[in-house]
């Protein structure tokens, strides 16, 4: 049995790391607040405008540009949003799994990361990244997300990528975090939500004014921009309530541990006073 000295200090090395969660549960618990009200007041706008831009490309036609039918052959860039900081639980984790269990072979990704957990993580594995914008997530921008955006639009452009992916979490609710992996580029349609084939909505063909390539030149950046954008807001919710349940849970994690140790403390003390005393009384009958 461990001595009452080290029980005593275990425990107080406890209470000081119980300490700390508190207070970053407390810190996460304030700054979800405001994400959680940027997340939620901005996501019907993102979905929206996913849906619409989805929606207007779907019956472009046969028009002939990159942002409909690829760029070639080039690698896969994605963007991959995750945190600057741990202590979040499987938060981080959860993101990379979406990398790297996609499918796709390290040697043909670019990664554009936000985040430097991510970075760090997917580099550990062998991924390049291409570019970082870890500063992003910090506070997140709409100018950022544009930045991010021109630069992955350029290098779609050139040929460098053929595909652009965004790998984020969605926020769903303080308790639910939802790891997401969407294709923006080239624009993919779902067909299970396609409208019927007879449908005469379906059937409209989408009129331009100015010209089909003129207007995609304009719309299709707006359209990553904005889901860039919408994807870091929704991550900083989500981190932001990953580390506030990481936090309680250890806080409860902590309770648990001190009481046990206390329990541990008295039994220690108890025999410890069991031995004196009977010393005291072998002692006495030795005399006697």
């Amino acid at each position: 049995m461990a001595s009452m000295r080290d029980i005593k200090r275990r425990r107080e090395s406890i209470q000081s790391t119980e300490q700390i969660t508190k207070a970053m549960k407390l810190v996460a618990t304030v700054k979800l607040q405001k994400a959680k009200a940027r997340a939620e007041e901005s996501q019907p706008y993102f979905n929206a405008m996913y849906a619409t831009v989805k929606s207007v490309l779907k019956k472009s036609g046969n028009i002939n540009h990159p942002y409909l039918n690829g760029a070639g052959e080039g690698k896969k860039g994605i963007i991959v949003i995750t945190s600057n900081r741990g202590l979040a639980g499987g938060y981080n984790s959860n993101v990379m799994k979406l990398v790297t269990e996609s499918g796709m072979q390290k040697e043909d990704v670019l990664i554009y990361a936000i985040g430097r957990k991510g970075r760090d993580g997917l580099a550990r594995r062998g991924y390049h990244i291409e570019q970082d914008y870890s500063d992003a997530i910090n506070e997140p921008l709409f100018s950022d997300a544009s930045a991010i955006g021109k630069q992955v639009l350029s290098d779609f452009a050139e040929g460098k990528i053929s595909e652009i992916y965004l790998a984020y979490t969605v926020f769903k609710n303080t308790v639910s975090h939802v790891p997401t992996f969407i294709r923006l580029l080239p624009v993919s349609f779902d067909e299970a939500n396609e409208e019927p084939e007879d449908s005469a909505d379906a059937l409209t063909l989408m009129n331009y004014e100015p010209e089909a390539e003129e207007a995609i030149e304009l719309i299709v950046p707006k359209y990553v921009n904005s889901l860039i954008y919408g994807g870091l807001v929704q991550a900083l919710a989500s981190e932001n309530g990953a580390r506030m349940q990481a936090m309680d849970s250890a806080t409860n994690n902590a309770d648990e541990m001190i009481s046990d140790l206390g329990l541990k403390y008295n039994r220690a003390r108890q025999s410890s006073i069991t031995q004196e005393l009977t010393e005291i009384i072998a002692g006495a009958n030795a005399i006697g």
